[in-house]
């Protein structure tokens, strides 16, 4: 093997072991009136969709949220972002915060985990196909 060879081995080496986000802290929840503003990447914020801002995470990282005191779970989409806090480390969607059933407190305790890569909910696309029955 060449020099080169053997750094791309060592560089793929580290890319192969990373370790999954984990966290425990404050979720809080988007106001209604944030519907329709843009987001940090784009797109509009849109209140029925399983979303979240996070200070540090990439763009379109699935994590699973659960809250702490009901043991209730929701993986969502990171596709905002949020000023570093103390209190809160994500903020949900409002579909998101229901399905936690944070609505009612606001903030809650959560425990955050990335979902890898194979376990992340995979866009499809359904397409319709019209067999031809040989009638005339």
């Amino acid at each position: 093997m060449n020099l080169l060879s053997l750094i791309l081995v060592f560089l793929f080496s580290f890319n192969a072991n990373t370790a999954l986000y984990s966290a425990d802290g404050k979720a809080s929840y988007y106001a209604d009136r944030m519907h329709g503003h843009r987001t940090a990447n784009g797109e509009r914020y849109d209140k029925t969709q399983l979303t979240a801002a996070h200070a540090t995470l990439p763009f379109n990282t699935y994590i699973q949220v659960t809250n702490v005191r009901n043991g209730k779970k929701v993986i969502v989409r990171i596709n905002d972002r949020m000023a570093h806090s103390r209190h809160r480390i994500i903020d949900l969607s409002r579909a998101a915060a229901q399905e936690i059933e944070l609505i009612r407190e606001g903030i809650a305790s959560v425990q955050l985990h990335e979902v890898p890569d194979d376990g992340q909910p995979e866009m499809t696309t359904i397409v319709s196909e019209i067999k031809p029955t040989g009638k005339k």
